[in-house]
Order: C-alpha cells, then structure tokens, then sequence
C-alpha cells in the first residue's frame, strides 16, 4: 500500500476528517488532502506527528509494512 492510501485509510479508521488532520499538522485542508491524493508527498516530519498521533510504526505509515508496531518501536 502506498503511504497516500494509509494515511487515508487510517483517518478513516480514526473516524477523523481532513480538516482535523490538517489542524493537527499545521496546515490547509486543501493541503492535507493533496497528500491523501497523492498530488503533493506528505513531509517526513509530517509521517512522524501523525505516526506519533495514531501511535503506529513509521514503517506501517509509510506503506513499507502492514504490520502497525507502535510509535515508537518497542
């Protein structure tokens, strides 16, 4: 999976709407929803408060694993 569709399938999970994502990085909506869609890569520093916020692996985020560990790894 890549790391635009986990991050959309993880807010989904959470129930969480864009606009509360957004607020939590820092910025537009519009923004967070080009990375959802894979117009414009999320930053690193990004993947990392919300690996943080959703207490999942950078690898599971990211799309390298389907396994979620915890933030951060144990």
């Amino acid at each position: 999976m890549l790391y635009y569709e986990r991050i959309r399938e993880i807010r989904d999970e959470n129930r969480y709407t864009q606009q509360t994502i957004a607020n939590i990085l820092n910025i537009g909506q519009r923004t967070y929803s080009d990375y959802e869609s894979g117009r414009t890569r999320i930053p690193v520093e990004s993947l990392i408060i919300l690996a943080k916020f959703y207490n999942v692996s950078m690898d599971y985020i990211s799309g390298v694993s389907d396994i979620r560990g915890v933030f951060p790894p144990k």
